[in-house]
């Protein structure tokens, strides 16, 4: 078996990671990946790019997301504390 690097384009690159083809881009210039290529075509190395998949949590899955629950006139609602949301008014007792 060849010890040549399988490297693929930018396109490719963010697909494998998940990410925008921008992404790629800046975590090229900032040295998180390594650019191969030429100044007018970008490669990255397929076996870096799917360890730093493995070693990284997706930003999706570690966000806090809010969670909505239909109502009977199919509004949804999303506040999870007993203070008014923001914009609504405050009752009046």
């Amino acid at each position: 078996m060849s010890t040549r690097a399988r490297r693929v384009p930018t396109e490719l690159a963010a697909l494998v990671l998940g990410v925008q083809e921008v992404t790629i881009r800046q975590w090229a210039r900032r040295g998180k990946i390594t650019r191969y290529g030429t100044a007018r075509r970008a490669l990255y190395d397929l076996d870096e790019l799917t360890e730093l998949a493995r070693t990284t949590t997706p930003a999706s899955a570690s966000a806090p997301t809010a969670t909505a629950t239909p109502t009977a006139t199919g509004a949804t609602a999303t506040a999870t504390s007993s203070e008014p949301a923001a914009g609504s008014p405050a009752p009046h007792n």
